[in-house]
């Protein structure tokens, strides 16, 4: 929350350029490192999206900046936030600085959001030094009284350490070893078990069946990310499923630009940016975070503005390493259940 404050300070639009820079560049540094991994690739290719991926908000944030002080900064600094937090250029709105609005006000849902715009906007006029002092106080604060979002009686988010590949799906024996970890988890008392970002693979009958046999005598729901094919490529989906039947439960509004999503040809993912924003399992409205959607800010003001009940953060960081990424989208879903008071379930394969 102090980048808006440094930002403003800068003595021209090109240092403005450059403070944007290095603070978007700083947020996503696991970049190179995930791209290299995902891609099979040398670093050169993750040093290129990284790149390319920040000139949206550097140009953004170069643009709006303004060599007078004072309101004008601040109202040009809203707008730049508003661009890099919506489509089209939301798309690449990594770490906006709004999403520390649960950490700073954690329960105060909208008015927490706009408290937190308005701290911002002030930290970029000559009342920054006020603005800062409480941001720091607010930070102190959150620290010593903070408490995780609680997850719902019965729920359970299981964690999965599976090797896998860019081209490569859940097999036989993975479904097997999921499927055991279920068992153990309804054991244990679950009565909803979330797996991560495609935990079922490729999204088949046999598949359905193999898990539908799998979970004869439970009395459980799985709810699991999977892939299905379309005709032109594919969509990246939630499945809920339990021993009598099955549901396709969301489609991923925002896949990853280049590596998943690419609208530029056929064989890509499905983005449907504002579809399914809220879906219905077991009478509760769940807002879906699937992977890259948690690292944005429209996904989930869509689906609180829906009146969801529940947020689930599913993730799939095989690629990720030894990077920062999947503590990130950890860190920004709790964050933004945090601010609504939203209960959260996270599932992650790291």
């Amino acid at each position: 929350m102090m980048f808006p404050a440094v930002w403003s300070l800068a003595g021209s639009r090109f240092g403005a350029a450059l403070i944007a820079g290095a603070y978007f560049l700083g947020a996503s540094r696991g970049l190179p490192e995930g791209v290299s991994n995902f891609f099979g690739s040398d670093i050169f290719l993750g040093l290129s999206l990284w790149a390319g991926a920040s000139l949206a908000f550097v140009g953004v944030l170069a643009v709006c900046w303004s060599r007078r002080e004072g309101w004008r900064q601040a109202r040009n600094y809203f707008l730049a936030n508003v661009l890099m937090s919506v489509p089209p250029l939301g798309i690449v709105g990594w770490a906006n600085p709004v999403t520390a609005a649960g950490i700073m006000f954690p329960g105060w849902g909208w008015w927490g959001l706009g408290a937190t715009i308005v701290l911002l906007m002030v930290s970029t006029t000559r009342f920054r030094w006020p603005a800062i002092v409480i941001i720091s106080a607010l930070a102190l604060f959150s620290a010593v009284t903070w408490t995780a979002p609680a997850s719902p009686a019965g729920w359970r988010g299981i964690d999965t350490s599976f090797v896998s590949g860019r081209d490569q799906y859940a097999d036989y024996g993975q479904q097997l070893s999921t499927i055991a970890l279920v068992r153990e988890a309804v054991a244990d008392g679950a009565e909803v078990v979330v797996l991560p970002e495609s935990a079922f693979g490729i999204w088949t009958p046999t598949n359905e069946a193999l898990w539908r046999r799998g979970l004869a005598g439970l009395d459980v729901t799985v709810v699991g990310g999977a892939v299905m094919l379309t005709g032109t490529g594919y969509d990246n989906l939630m499945v809920s499923i339990s021993a009598d039947n099955s549901a396709v439960l969301y489609h991923q509004r925002m896949p990853v630009p280049v590596s998943m999503w690419q609208p530029w040809t056929t064989g890509g993912a499905t983005a449907d940016f504002f579809g399914n924003s809220v879906v219905e399992l077991d009478g509760l409205r769940l807002a879906m975070l699937l992977c890259y959607e948690q690292m944005l800010v429209w996904p989930v003001l869509h689906s609180v503005m829906l009146d969801a009940d529940l947020a689930i953060a599913t993730g799939n960081g095989w690629w990720t390493g030894s990077t920062s990424i999947v503590p990130i989208q950890r860190a920004s879903s709790t964050a933004w259940a945090s601010l609504f008071g939203l209960p959260l379930i996270m599932s992650f394969n790291q």
